[in-house]
């Protein structure tokens, strides 16, 4: 039985697909772009979006270029990218950012005219659906992590198209797993207990600070420095994870870990409960969904009769987001997973190819709160005490439809 087999087994009935158990979703998605993308391809991307995949890509030997995004969910606007980009671009990334779907019948659509892949990026997104189909279903392949929705601190799968992709995968991936370290597998069990313990106490503004005053936080802003100099000499080495490592590792440095039965236990526990996860999110969402601060996608995203969408998070658009995150840890609401500023501001064209209209995504990544729906009535209370004023933008467009 190949490694992690019950647990990719458990993903593919969820899923209807072929999966491949990983230590992560962004190895899960490294192994992906090898798979499919010749060294060298151009690779359409979000340019809101974690920088952690930014460099995934580049290790992958790819080349990042940056799409147009709706300004409503930072997500690829497959109407406001030239018909010049779609000529030059070997695949599609897709982001799913906190949940909502990207727009994936027509990238798909287009992806199938040009002959080539389209990939999705579905860690945020293990119980979102289209038109009933899951996300992770419309691509050549698609990433998934149990450090969202699942709590976890370790554990990915990668969904194929079919058991022959499955078994050369699994090849890839055996030989890119490092030994198996006990430190890892007692991090990967006893993290999410720890982070489980500190909300049930309500220790969450002192242990965010202590963590702060100790240095232990990996960022100092939303964005890892980039350390420039050093990136450029990676980028005329062939393409190669150990060489990116520093950048992709960061705040999972377990990341290609080989852990072990303990670890494994307990994400299949955790994928057990995965279903009363999705719908608490679900309730959350809902109840986000009618604050003056939602996104409008969050209120067309819901179909009359139809559930919410289960969300990682859920996107919240506020005036002066930064000073509030500061001010939300009074109300013990520490705010992650901010990709601001996109990644084209970021690295710069040395690195990626920038967006041909970067000024919807500058203010989606500027003005975005990204909600926990678990916490969607504490927040709610934290906002309305904060007196916090909802962001439109000027002039104001339509919301892009899927």
């Amino acid at each position: 039985m190949s490694y992690g087999a019950r647990l990719a087994e458990t993903m593919s009935r969820r899923l209807g697909r072929e999966c491949v158990y990983t230590p992560s979703a962004r190895l899960a998605l490294y192994l992906a772009l090898r798979r499919w993308c010749a060294p060298g391809a151009r690779v359409l991307m979000s340019p809101v979006n974690d920088d952690v995949i930014l460099f995934v890509v580049l290790a992958a030997g790819l080349r990042p270029v940056q799409a147009p995004v709706s300004v409503w969910d930072g997500n690829i606007d497959p109407a406001a990218i030239p018909e010049s980009t779609w000529r030059n671009v070997d695949a599609v990334l897709t982001t799913n950012l906190y949940g909502i779907p990207d727009r994936v019948v027509e990238l798909r659509r287009r992806c199938d005219e040009l002959g080539i892949p389209l990939f999705e990026d579905a860690a945020h997104a293990i119980g979102t659906r289209v038109d009933g189909q899951p996300i992770g279903t419309f691509g050549k392949a698609a990433a998934f992590s149990l450090s969202k929705h699942a709590a976890s601190t370790a554990g990915g799968f990668l969904a194929v198209e079919n058991a022959g992709a499955r078994r050369e995968l699994e090849t890839l991936r055996d030989e890119l797993l490092a030994p198996r370290r006990l430190r890892d597998d007692l991090t990967a069990t006893l993290r999410p207990l720890a982070r489980s313990t500190v909300r049930t106490l309500h220790l969450v503004r002192p242990v965010w600070r202590t963590l702060q005053r100790l240095g232990l936080l990996e960022r100092d802003a939303y964005r890892m420095p980039l350390h420039r100099p050093r990136l450029s000499a990676r980028g005329l080495e062939p393409p190669s994870l150990d060489a990116y490592e520093p950048w992709v590792r960061v705040d999972l440095h377990g990341f290609r870990s080989r852990h072990g039965a303990l670890v494994r236990a307990q994400l299949e526990l955790r994928m057990a409960a995965l279903d009363t996860n999705l719908t608490k999110r679900s309730a959350g969402v809902a109840h986000l969904s009618e604050t003056p601060w939602a996104s409008p996608v969050l209120r067309d995203r819901m179909p009359v009769g139809d559930a919410p969408l289960p969300l990682f998070r859920a996107p919240l658009l506020v005036r002066d987001r930064d000073t509030l995150i500061t001010r939300l840890i009074r109300h013990g609401v520490v705010t992650g997973y901010v990709y601001d500023p996109p990644l084209d501001d970021y690295a710069g064209p040395e690195f990626v190819e920038p967006s041909p209209s970067p000024e919807a995504a500058r203010w989606f990544a500027s003005h975005v709160l990204p909600g926990d729906p678990l916490l969607a009535q504490k927040l709610t209370k934290a906002l309305t005490s904060e007196q916090t004023t909802p962001a439109l933008p000027t002039p104001t467009p339509a919301p892009t439809q899927s």
